[in-house]
């Protein structure tokens, strides 16, 4: 693919993109034009499954792909923000700008770069996708989602508090499987509305451990480590939802417990827990991800003590089976014994 840089152009402003789609990730709508088909085709699998749920502006994209030498998959962007301005930068050749004000970005991109598939989408169509949806309709929480009958709950914890591994043993017990590592909160709404990626499922490789089935599947770069990346349609024992409303958030303490506890967890600590992930915006946005974020924890916010996943389910069944109305700090005392 060669660009050529016209004399009269040399910042390609007015390079032409000739292919178009339309896609709309978590339900919300973006306008992607570009040069290279397989731009769409990477779109088309992180994105693809989703249908227009939101109505609003249609946010845009514009992402030009140019031939290199080098076949190297590029270095991890780095990220940085200024004002409404969010650079990622990988190197002089891969980079992405965006304009969180505007709700448009752009991207220059290596043809090395677009043919490492997983780096592409995890860093860039993912990415910048990420950065304007955060920026004008969701809020970003580190939880995976699961819903059992009506009842919406976000698993929470840091990284290897085991969030995928109880979401989805959750799922394989008959639980509605949502998002595995992080959804998103719907601004401008009152009733918790959280959306995620309900199509594919994300593991550390040591959980073939627990679920051996896991070893089928292929292995893909994410946030500098090897990943298990499953794909839900495959499972047609899995139930998924592509959003629900959340009752309880329960946050992990994975440990040396002789059978699982549920004891209150203080809604303080919650909020500086989800809180320390707004690392974008400024000015009202900012503002906008602390308001949705205090309106969530109107919901109960508990903490489970377990060790065993599969008890730590069954626990989880019988609390909100118990718990068509809110729980007293008297009952979780009681089941917590």
């Amino acid at each position: 693919m060669k660009v050529r840089i016209e004399k009269d152009d040399p910042l390609l402003c007015d390079f032409d993109m000739p292919l178009h789609a339309v896609f709309y990730p978590l339900g919300f709508a973006v306008d992607i034009a570009t040069n290279s088909p397989e731009i769409l085709a990477a779109f088309e699998e992180s994105w693809g499954h989703f249908r227009k749920v939101f109505p609003g502006r249609n946010l845009q994209m514009r992402i030009g792909v140019m031939e290199s030498e080098s076949r190297a998959c590029p270095p991890e962007p780095v990220c940085r923000e200024q004002r409404n301005l969010l650079a990622r930068v990988a190197d002089a050749r891969n980079f992405s700008v965006s304009d969180l004000q505007e709700g448009f970005a752009f991207a220059w991109l290596t043809q090395a770069a677009v043919k490492h598939r997983p780096y592409l989408r995890w860093h860039f169509i993912e990415g910048m996708t990420w950065d304007l949806l955060g920026s004008y309709c969701i809020t970003s929480v580190h939880a995976a989602c699961v819903k059992l009958g009506e009842h919406g709950v976000l698993l929470c914890g840091d990284s290897g508090a085991g969030k995928s591994t109880l979401s989805y043993a959750c799922a394989r017990r008959g639980w509605t499987y949502l998002s595995d590592d992080s959804c998103c909160l719907v601004r401008g709404r009152n009733d918790r509305l959280v959306v995620g990626n309900p199509y594919q499922i994300r593991f550390r490789e040591s959980a073939t451990g627990i679920f051996p089935e896991l070893d089928q599947h292929r292995r893909t770069p994410h946030n500098g480590e090897m990943a298990i990346e499953v794909a839900t349609a495959g499972m047609p024992e899995i139930k998924t939802t592509l959003s629900c409303s959340v009752d309880y958030i329960i946050f992990l303490n994975r440990g040396a417990y002789s059978e699982p506890q549920v004891v209150p967890f203080p809604k303080d600590t919650a909020l500086q827990w989800f809180e320390q992930i707004l690392c974008c915006g400024v000015g009202e946005i900012l503002e906008g991800h602390k308001s949705t974020l205090r309106d969530l924890l109107t919901a109960e916010i508990l903490e489970l003590r377990y060790n065993d996943l599969a008890s730590a389910v069954e626990h989880l069944e019988a609390l909100i089976s118990d718990g068509a109305h809110p729980l007293t700090e008297s009952k979780l005392i009681w089941q917590a014994r």
